[in-house]
């Protein structure tokens, strides 16, 4: 069990040391962190969303922080809404729905529709005016941002951090990939893939932050 022993401290510390702006994101949470949650808290998250959290990230949680600072611009991505219910922070474009969490992870964008999508692109060849090739590549950009964004395509996760210019990485919590950590650079016109550690095996919760929060500390001139 991941217990997160003075991991919280050693993250508010960061705030004092010189030259800890430089961390990348640092000057957005000036790493800054939320109350933990009780347990009551994540057990009533969890019902909200009807999913059990991987076990490193509800520990962190319930022993590290709810939201703030995180690896790039955080949050981590839980807080309660005005209606007493529960919602999940990101700059995700999509919308999170309660049940859309607990929905099998997918892998990413529908290949189908994808290559459907593709293959449609409108070609220079086809248009005479040029204006009518710009209306036409402009609804074609507008059905190809519906499929690569579909909710979809990122149910059984949820976003983590913001890694700057709309790369974003999301936590798996339903299906085989549960518990692992995913990148996802659709901005770039790429798919979401897995992130794997140095030995090549796949990145969980607690290893990636962790990983992260050692190297913001070297990158300080903290010895760990």
């Amino acid at each position: 069990m991941t217990d997160w022993p003075g991991v919280r401290e050693r993250v508010l510390a960061l705030a004092a040391v010189p030259g800890s702006d430089k961390v990348f994101g640092a000057m957005g949470h000036g790493f800054a962190l939320d109350a933990p949650l009780t347990a009551a808290e994540v057990a009533d998250v969890q019902a909200w969303f009807g999913v059990e959290l991987p076990e490193d990230y509800r520990s962190f949680l319930l022993h590290v922080g709810a939201g703030g600072a995180g690896p790039a611009y955080g949050a981590f991505p839980v807080r309660r809404d005005g209606s007493g219910g529960w919602h999940l922070v990101g700059d995700s474009p999509e919308e999170i729905e309660p049940g859309l969490l607990a929905e099998p992870f997918p892998g990413g964008v529908d290949p189908v529709a994808a290559v459907r999508i593709l293959a449609e692109r409108p070609d220079r060849e086809d248009f005479d005016d040029l204006a009518d090739l710009d209306v036409a590549l402009e609804m074609w950009e507008e059905r190809l941002a519906k499929i690569q964004y579909d909710p979809r395509s990122t149910a059984g996760a949820l976003c983590l951090c913001d890694e700057g210019c709309g790369l974003t990485v999301w936590l798996v919590v339903t299906g085989s990939e549960r518990g692992r950590i995913w990148r996802d650079p659709r901005c770039d016109g790429t798919d979401l893939h897995p992130m794997r550690n140095a030995d090549g095996s796949p990145s969980d919760f607690a290893g990636w932050y962790l990983g992260r929060l050692a190297a913001a500390e070297a990158l300080c001139g903290l010895d760990r």
